[in-house]
């Protein structure tokens, strides 16, 4: 006796999956559902107090997933904010149009290594402390995040790092006596490279910066300059480029790496290598000479190859 044919079998699935009908959907138990789904890799909500899941969602994590992560029109940079990366970001993105996305979102250096590490970004870009501890300290940076195993550290540029000036404190030109002052202070989170080196510099000055004011946090440095313009602060640790771009002062204080952190699957996306090749190309140096406060020496060649230990 013939089994008659199940009517559903090609129906096309819902818009909106439930955990059994994805699970049967992806071809997986509903356990490693719920897993993904708590890790925060599968893409639904809970609004209604159950899981769903839009399946258009779904399809895309999968066309992604079956390429490895290397879609070819889209590069989301995440991480520490610099005047000659936006500028080249820029161009790129004003080159490419509607045919691709390249978006430089800036936040802090250890934001930035948890959107990377849970899926949320493509790349980030980080820097941590003095130009000759970041071959020690990125790679033992990155080992703080599950996926570090994955990635690779690229290196960008070698800025020069300082204290930015406000109007009024155009005289002052020593490190000591801006730290040891009571100023109003624009600073970056907690979490970001640009604090930390502003407390190490503090530090091996051995002063501590004034306290009466309550310090502005500023969610990039670009943030942090505008407040110094507006005149609602008066310094702010911050690179050289940066100082130039805004016409404020500059006192310097060290260099340190801006590295760029991508797995290795997305290393070769075309539109990664177009971004490392434009900064080896005439224009990047033209605009480093212009902004000043930067070495292109090195760019875009690997500083930790993927699945590398670190210290």
């Amino acid at each position: 006796m013939s089994v008659p044919p199940d009517p559903t079998a090609d129906a096309e699935p819902p818009r909106y999956l439930s955990v059994r009908q994805l699970a049967a959907y992806l071809q997986v138990n509903e356990k490693k559902v719920y897993a993904l789904a708590a890790e925060g890799v599968l893409p639904g909500t809970k609004a209604t107090g159950k899981w769903l899941f839009p399946r258009e969602l779904i399809d895309r994590w999968l066309l992604q997933s079956s390429h490895g992560g290397a879609l070819s029109d889209r590069l989301v940079l995440v991480g520490g904010d610099d005047p000659l990366l936006q500028r080249l970001c820029s161009a790129a993105a004003d080159e490419l149009r509607a045919h691709a996305l390249l978006a430089y979102s800036c936040t802090d250096t250890r934001l930035a290594l948890a959107l990377l590490d849970r899926g949320r970004a493509d790349a980030a870009v980080v820097h941590w402390g003095p130009a000759d501890e970041s071959g020690r300290r990125h790679p033992a940076l990155l080992q703080r995040y599950g996926h570090h195993r994955e990635w690779a550290l690229v290196h960008l540029l070698r800025r020069e790092q300082g204290l930015v000036l406000g109007e009024g404190l155009a005289g002052e030109s020593t490190l000591e006596a801006l730290l040891g002052t009571d100023r109003r202070w624009a600073l970056r989170a907690e979490s970001s490279g640009t604090l930390r080196f502003f407390q190490e510099i503090a530090a091996a000055h051995g002063v501590q910066p004034g306290a009466v004011h309550e310090p502005l946090v500023c969610a990039s440095q670009r943030e942090a300059a505008l407040q110094l313009r507006l005149g609602r602060a008066d310094l702010m640790p911050g690179c050289r480029a940066l100082a130039r771009e805004h016409g404020l002062g500059f006192v310097p204080a060290g260099w340190e790496d801006l590295e760029l952190v991508v797995s290795r699957r997305n290393y070769f996306r075309e539109l990664l290598q177009q971004l490392l090749r434009r900064l080896r190309e005439p224009a990047a140096a033209n605009w480093a000479r212009d902004l000043t406060g930067y070495d292109l020496g090195r760019a875009g060649t690997l500083s930790v190859p993927p699945g590398a230990p670190g210290d």
